[in-house]
């Protein structure tokens, strides 16, 4: 059989428009039992089971894990393991969500009386509103469909995004019901670089104490010159007799001063420096440091305590490593 562009954009997009049919259906079973579901889980004090088999245990799994990272505490249990030891693993404090397009899968079947003689609420994910498990459920949620994408009605297409947009709603609908941040979400991603952005302070990455580069505002500018070399962070803060940051002379100071006949043995820092820099605290994210740095167009920052003292300071090359940028 030959191959053909135009057959394979055809054959694409007929996939796409028959999923995408099923899932507007959806919206017709956001109903009472959809809120009943969301109702069990939300106020579940153990956690969300989810179990399904096949196809619909691949979903399965991917609805416990949106679950569980956006504030609804769930893990999923194979049935068939779950008839062989894994049942131990739900409680009397749990909820199970059980997936099956057709509601007769007989792993799942087997394991549905033990979870009512525990006591433990099943909501049910299935195609037929008539199945055994539909039935035997606490609340049942339909996410039939009226045909599969698969030409022959065979492979699980349509079905299993019907129970995957379904599981999302559930795990959205219940993460704006417990009032989860943005900042709850990074907590449990701290690997990720959402995690990274939300969570990681100026104060984590920035350069301290004797790698912290400053001067006093009389010093000539060679001997800046040799502190910025030194610290290797393109900058250094300018300070008072005080030790307030007043300014702070960068690279690009250097090549402005170029075209001035300045000497730069007598020259103090003071007369070339940029003076009223941005400064920021060490208690704020690296993010908003980025933020900063981009908006001023500027590649360093120092970092001052409450008395305006330098006590820290990082350049963007620390965001990129941190992998903040």
């Amino acid at each position: 059989m030959k191959l053909h562009d135009q057959k394979l954009r055809e054959l694409g997009l007929a996939v796409i428009q028959v999923e995408t049919q099923a899932i507007a259906a959806l919206a017709e079973q956001i109903n009472d039992n959809f809120v009943a579901a969301c109702k069990l889980m939300f106020v579940c004090t153990g956690r969300v089971v989810v179990t399904g088999m096949g196809k619909s245990g691949h979903i399965a799994g991917k609805i416990a894990a949106t679950l569980a990272s956006t504030g609804t505490p769930a893990f999923f249990v194979h049935p068939g393991e779950a008839s062989h030891g894994d049942l131990g693993m739900i409680t009397k404090q749990d909820v199970v969500l059980a997936l099956s397009n057709s509601g007769e899968t007989g792993e799942v079947l087997t394991i549905l009386p033990i979870i009512k003689r525990l006591g433990v609420p099943l909501i049910a994910m299935t195609g037929n509103p008539s199945s055994t498990m539909a039935r035997f459920a606490t609340t049942h949620i339909n996410v039939g469909v009226d045909q599969e994408a698969c030409p022959l009605g065979l492979a699980p297409t349509s079905s299993t995004t019907a129970a995957l947009v379904m599981g999302d709603a559930l795990a959205v609908s219940l993460l704006e019901a417990r009032g989860f941040t943005r900042d709850d979400f990074a907590l449990s991603h701290p690997g990720g670089s959402l995690g990274r952005r939300l969570l990681l302070m100026v104060s984590d990455i920035m350069h301290a104490g004797d790698k912290v580069p400053s001067v006093p505002e009389s010093v000539p500018i060679s001997e800046a010159l040799l502190e910025m070399t030194e610290k290797k962070l393109g900058m250094t803060a300018v300070v008072d007799a005080s030790d307030r940051v007043i300014g702070v002379f960068t690279d690009g100071d250097v090549r402005r001063m170029l075209g001035r006949n300045i000497d730069i043995h007598s020259t103090t820092v003071a007369e070339v420096m940029t003076s009223n820099c941005s400064v920021i605290s060490a208690d704020i994210l690296a993010a908003e440091a980025m933020r900063i740095m981009e908006q001023k167009k500027i590649n360093a920052l120092i970092v001052v305590d409450d008395q305006r003292r330098p006590i820290g300071a990082l350049n963007m090359h620390d965001l990129i490593h941190a992998g903040i940028v």
